[in-house]
């Protein structure tokens, strides 16, 4: 069956989690990054900071990189114990309960966690295209590429499993006979990107910095973007911050699947500006962060 052979296939997911690639470049010059540690440091940072949902994430994505599927599995399950409402997590621990699976290609814990995962986020893409992937072993061939190309239609153009759900809709529909072309050009043309005035302008990165990025890869932009986020949260926390910068804060940690850490943002921002609830609350709806989605 088609979504069994993608079951292994699909590696985009990694890059919506934190944390670098074993063995990347070792050195970035003026990026603030440092060699990247080995998981034996990786294992014991994470045990020595046991509540840093974190710690545990980014050794989890180093133990699925490894392919050490198992002791992801209980790194995400360590990091879903620190921090429970977050979506990427548990849509993570999932996956590497799919990868460390002998028997079964979707064991009853996996598809706990990503049934948790979207409780906590409907749109979470990883749990949405295994649920998918539920529904097509079950023998509903139509159920399952009809939610993949509604995946598909929500995923913005250029995302990393973008071409994994197109060429699983393809896959599971040459082999039952479901005619799918037309339905996936369809399902893409309607996607779009947020509008850039959609959330209030923040002071973004200088050119410097962007300039910096460009030549890092995309696990190094990924750790690069993760201190940038810890420097705001530290300053704004011990200084201030506006309004923006607040709303800014929470979005980046809702982009990073820590959604537990973008409420406690919006309570903490509520709490320093009372008299801009509309706005502060205006964004955290927008972005799903308020209320438990």
């Amino acid at each position: 069956m088609a979504a069994l052979a993608a079951l292994a296939g699909v590696v985009g997911w990694r890059v919506m989690a934190n944390g670098t690639e074993p063995g990347a470049d070792s050195e970035v010059a003026d990026s603030g990054m440092s060699t990247p540690l080995t998981l034996e440091q990786m294992a014991d940072a994470a045990e020595a900071d046991p509540d840093n949902p974190v710690a545990w994430q980014e050794l989890g994505l180093a133990y699925f990189y490894d392919n050490r599927f198992s002791e992801a599995a209980e790194a995400y399950a360590r990091a879903v114990e620190a921090d429970p409402d977050s979506a990427v997590l548990w849509s993570s621990l999932g996956e590497a309960q799919v990868m460390a699976s002998e028997d079964e290609p979707l064991p009853g814990p996996a598809l706990e966690a990503f049934r948790r995962a979207l409780s906590l986020d409907q749109s979470d893409p990883r749990a949405r295209y295994f649920l998918a992937v539920e529904k097509d072993l079950d023998g509903n061939h139509e159920g399952a590429i009809s939610d993949w190309l509604a995946l598909l239609a929500d995923t913005p153009p250029g995302a990393p499993w973008e071409m994994n759900v197109i060429s699983t809709i393809r896959q599971v529909g040459a082999i039952n006979e479901i005619d799918v072309e037309d339905r996936i050009a369809s399902a893409a043309s309607t996607r779009d990107l947020l509008p850039s005035n959609a959330l209030p302008a923040t002071r973004g990165p200088t050119e410097q910095q962007m300039a910096a990025a460009a030549s890092l890869s995309p696990d190094q932009q990924q750790s690069m973007a993760q201190g940038m986020v810890q420097q705001l949260a530290t300053r704004i926390e011990a200084e201030g911050g506006s309004v923006d910068e607040w709303i800014m804060l929470m979005r980046s940690y809702q982009n990073m699947g820590r959604l537990g850490e973008a409420r406690r943002t919006m309570e903490r921002a509520l709490a320093a500006h009372p008299d801009s609830v509309t706005q502060i609350t205006d964004a955290a709806t927008q972005l799903g962060v308020s209320g438990t989605n």
